[in-house]
């Protein structure tokens, strides 16, 4: 079994070497690094950490976002190069029917800081790969399946079960009703996002296209906008995932819970 480390540093000479000889240990896994200001500045910390990272080929990573996206915009504000320090970010959120699930035209997530929502989008130009409400409300989960995933016998799944009593009572509620366009069913929402970022394969259609979110409507602030004309004029374009391979997914599911 691997020893599982969080380093916090203030990189210097000395921690570069620290870092160095955690990320070389094969029995050792390092979780995370934070930074302190310290031997120099913070945000010379970072830029010394990130080098050090660079060094030992640990900057291949993949950012997966599934709640408001306030940190990712603070993060980019301190660190304008980080985007393109990403393989990838995945996200769940936004829309692409102007179908709300928190008012009438805007999607939870990006609703809860649109103007995070649009710095993301406007400056995270890494490949970008969005889960939207609408996707997953086309993915949903059959009871049964739910059924038969919450009855393994494991702690796991006990501990599922007892958590997911809340939402099996909020789908019987009118307003849930009116939100699925797939029949009944459980939206697994955030799980989509983080199953793509783990296999992308999983993904089996999707359409790249520039977007950004409304900021000043009274019915829309917050709602995603998809830039078929181009008019934004807008380089960078995101993947909107159309469909999923739910068995595939289901089997990470039970997996899971195992």
């Amino acid at each position: 079994m691997k020893k599982k480390l969080l380093m916090d540093v203030d990189t210097g000479v000395d921690d570069a070497q620290a870092i160095m000889v955690a990320l070389a240990v094969p029995n050792v896994e390092v979780l995370g690094i934070t930074c302190c200001h310290g031997n120099t500045s913070l945000e010379n910390v970072l830029k010394n950490t990130l080098r050090v990272l660079k060094v030992c080929n640990r900057l291949d990573v993949t950012l997966v976002a599934t709640a408001p996206l306030t940190n990712l915009a603070v993060a980019v504000e301190v660190d304008p190069s980080l985007p393109e320090k990403l393989k990838a970010l995945y996200i769940m959120g936004g829309n692409t029917e102007s179908r709300g699930n928190i008012t009438p035209c805007g999607e939870f997530n990006f609703v809860a800081d649109s103007e995070a929502a649009h710095i993301v989008l406007d400056r995270y130009t890494c490949p970008t790969y969005i889960a939207t409400w609408e996707f997953s409300c086309r993915n949903i989960l059959p009871w049964s399946f739910c059924d038969t995933w919450l009855a393994q016998d494991s702690d796991k799944a006990r501990f599922m079960e007892r958590i997911f009593q809340h939402t099996r009572e909020m789908v019987q509620t009118e307003r849930y009703q009116k939100e699925l366009v797939a029949g009944s069913g459980f939206n697994s929402c955030d799980s989509y996002a983080l199953a793509a970022a783990i296999d992308n394969t999983l993904v089996t259609e999707s359409e790249q296209v520039a977007v950004t979110v409304e900021l000043e409507g009274k019915y829309t602030r917050g709602m995603m906008v998809l830039d078929y004309l181009d008019l934004l004029h807008k380089k960078h374009k995101v993947f909107i995932m159309k469909k999923f391979d739910l068995e595939r997914f289901r089997q990470m599911l039970m997996h899971a819970l195992k």
